[in-house]
């Protein structure tokens, strides 16, 4: 049964788009590039699948559609670049199905040029098609925030980049279908930069106040109060705070792929943040040994593993390298997260703590990676013998903060 939208890539970037696509009323199918992991609930894709959402496996489908979106991760590479093969294999199979007057955007988070240097060849070669001419191509930054329920695809602005004026305009006409403003770049590579600079800016901002989270607590200066304090100025100021590190799907970019110059300020943010779980980990041996214990034997529980509250993503999440460091040091790691029945380092299972405030009681540390809202951390701060908080989230008083 021909549909009108294909989504291609079914993880962070694609299973949120096919959502909103579905709740639209558009006829959707879905195509995996790979074991992506999304964020939808299970009740969410119930939903999907029922509003008539179709995963498939036969990329025959992908040439019945009359627009294609491009969603395969692109990861970071061994190299530090992003790792663009599940877009190359996304794009090969799309090629070989491609119809004439089809509309293929790119989403993904790729470098400045890549929708014209990278996919457009692979889309004319396996189509014999000409882009532009045969078929509408366009790059729309995906904007998805998950978990965030104050934030809608309806609500949030799209910004569609194309090869042609006429790209542009076959792009902006199917997203605005799922969003109530659509914005114009000049073309593709703007576009790109968009997402680039989004991600970048988030990144940067992060590493900043991770920065001042060590330099305050060398200083014995309450970095919270500060943030709760400069939030107030009406301008020039957006509050970011420090945690334990920075996951997600979206990784920063030093425009070093692609041959583009190098963003300096980006190096050093990925240094900065990249730092953070091993200051975790240091502050977590400087507070068990001024009270008296070892990191070796210590008995220490991880709350919260995931990357972000409330999803059970784990994509790129600090907490990997935190339990890791502390097996290092020869503590004895346990976990509790609601969102993740399962956990393991270096194919080593964690033990999961059933009994929440038991295992905080029974831990010689209790360390808060992730501020899920089922968490009580006023009651955690009672039971728990040493509480360090790397979100600030617990009560003032009540915990050691990073």
């Amino acid at each position: 049964m021909p549909a009108d939208l294909a989504v291609i890539g079914l993880g962070a970037y694609g299973l949120p788009l096919a959502q909103a696509a579905v709740a639209a009323g558009i006829s959707t199918i879905g195509y995996r590039t790979g074991p992506e992991a999304g964020s939808l609930s299970p009740a969410e894709l119930r939903r999907m699948l029922s509003g008539g959402f179709r995963p498939t496996t036969d990329p025959a489908e992908l040439g019945r559609v009359r627009t294609a979106v491009i969603c395969a991760p692109t990861p970071r590479g061994a190299d530090g670049g992003l790792d663009l093969s599940q877009l190359e294999a996304a794009a090969r199979t799309l090629a070989a199905h491609l119809r004439p007057h089809t509309t293929v955007i790119l989403e993904s988070p790729v470098y400045p040029g890549a929708t014209e240097e990278f996919l457009r060849p692979l889309l004319e070669e396996g189509s014999g098609l000409r882009a532009g001419r045969d078929f509408h191509l366009a790059y729309s930054p995906s904007r998805v925030d998950p978990g965030n329920r104050d934030v809608t695809p309806a609500t949030t602005p799209k910004v569609i980049g194309g090869l042609t004026p006429a790209c542009t305009e076959s792009a902006a006409a199917f997203h605005a279908r799922l969003t109530d403003k659509v914005v114009r770049a000049r073309g593709p590579r703007e576009a790109e930069t968009v997402q680039l600079l989004e991600t970048n800016y988030r990144h940067v901002n992060i590493a900043l106040v991770n920065e001042m989270a060590v330099l305050c607590n060398d200083l014995g200066v309450d970095l919270w109060d500060v943030i709760r304090c400069a939030e107030t100025k009406p301008f020039g100021f957006q509050a970011f705070r420090p945690g334990p590190g920075v996951g997600g799907h979206s990784v920063p970019q030093d425009m070093t792929t692609g041959g583009g110059r190098g963003l300096r300020m980006v190096e050093l943010a990925q240094e900065v943040n990249n730092r953070m779980p091993g200051y975790v980990v240091q502050r977590a041996a400087t507070l068990l040994n001024e009270h008296g214990k070892s990191a070796r034997g210590a008995r220490v529980l991880l709350l919260g593993v995931t990357y972000k509250p409330d999803l059970a993503d784990l994509q790129g999440t600090p907490a990997q390298e935190i339990a890791l460091r502390l097996l290092e040091l020869g503590a004895s790691v346990s976990y509790h997260d609601p969102h993740v029945p399962t956990w393991s380092v270096l194919d080593r299972p964690i033990p999961r703590a059933d009994s929440l405030y038991e295992a905080a009681a029974d831990a010689d540390l209790t360390i808060l990676l992730q501020q899920h809202r089922t968490y009580d951390l006023q009651g955690l701060s009672v039971k728990a013998q040493l509480l360090l908080d790397t979100r600030g989230a617990a009560p003032t008083g009540a915990a050691h903060r990073l």
